[in-house]
């Protein structure tokens, strides 16, 4: 294993194939909640990789029974109400997307149960994503009292059309494998049982490829998605303002007592 990767102890490695790195989400107690070290090394880590010139292409997937369930509620408290906390939360945010999209290696999604939050952002952002059937995606930003943020303006619309993406985000329903892959949520939808598998070959057979050709195909799609900057910006921006406010704290609230939110009834813009 490189020493590069010695310092993001929050993820687990191995390379199941030559020139393959897979990263697991590995807090399978928690359904792989993102805390706040994670959400920094999980930010961090796109960057080593795309200067690793021992890796041509990467999986990422959960241990256990889901993929990732999404912030945890530890990192999501912290911010509520805290600038500082709030403004770095906002910065790795931004990070993220903008590190993944400008990652040159192939990265597959091989999604693996429920989906969610800061973890999401990788599942739907890959190059190419896998899910199983038993793979459950959503976005619960509303739900939890602040707007869609993460990479869900940059892509959703997107992938499966702004009527589906306007539905799913603004209702938070759940989205399942099958259906993601009926919408074009997700490239493909497998058997649960098929979905580590599939996501080894397809790595292999680009790790194998011309990587100029590869690489110059990525990033020249990918440029759809920098188009879209300041809209994903300004979507990042107001999920942090809704950190601020009240809505956020019965949002939190209800989760931990596991009852419908009673959110204001209005709102002042």
């Amino acid at each position: 294993m490189s020493d590069r990767y010695a310092k993001y102890h929050k993820l687990k490695f191995d390379y199941p194939a030559e020139r393959v790195l897979r990263i697991t989400f590995d807090r399978p107690e928690t359904y792989n909640s993102v805390d706040a070290e994670t959400h920094t090394q999980m930010t961090d880590i796109w960057v080593d990789i795309d200067r690793d010139p021992d890796i041509n292409t990467v999986i990422v997937t959960g241990a256990g029974k889901a993929f990732s369930s999404g912030g945890d509620f530890s990192l999501i408290e912290n911010m509520v109400g805290n600038f500082d906390e709030i403004m770095k939360t906002w910065k790795e945010a931004k990070d993220l997307v903008y590190n993944i999209i400008n990652c040159n290696k192939v990265i597959i999604s091989a999604i693996n149960g429920p989906a969610a939050g800061a973890g999401l952002v990788v599942g739907v952002l890959a190059d190419i994503s896998i899910a199983g059937k038993r793979a459950k995606i959503v976005d619960g930003h509303p739900r939890l009292g602040v707007a869609a943020g993460d990479c869900a303006a940059i892509i959703w619309p997107l992938l499966c059309g702004m009527a589906k993406a306007k539905y799913y985000l603004l209702t938070c329903k759940p989205i399942t494998g099958e259906e993601a892959d009926r919408i074009g949520m997700v490239s493909m939808c497998v058997e649960d049982d098929e979905l580590q598998q599939t996501a080894l070959d397809i790595a292999t057979d680009l790790a194998t490829a011309s990587q100029s050709a590869t690489r110059w195909t990525k990033y020249s799609l990918n440029n759809w998605l920098r188009q879209a900057g300041p809209i994903f910006d300004a979507s990042t921006a107001l999920e942090m303002l809704g950190f601020m406010g009240e809505d956020v704290k019965e949002g939190v609230l209800s989760h931990r007592e596991k009852r419908a939110p009673n959110f204001r009834k209005d709102c002042p813009i």
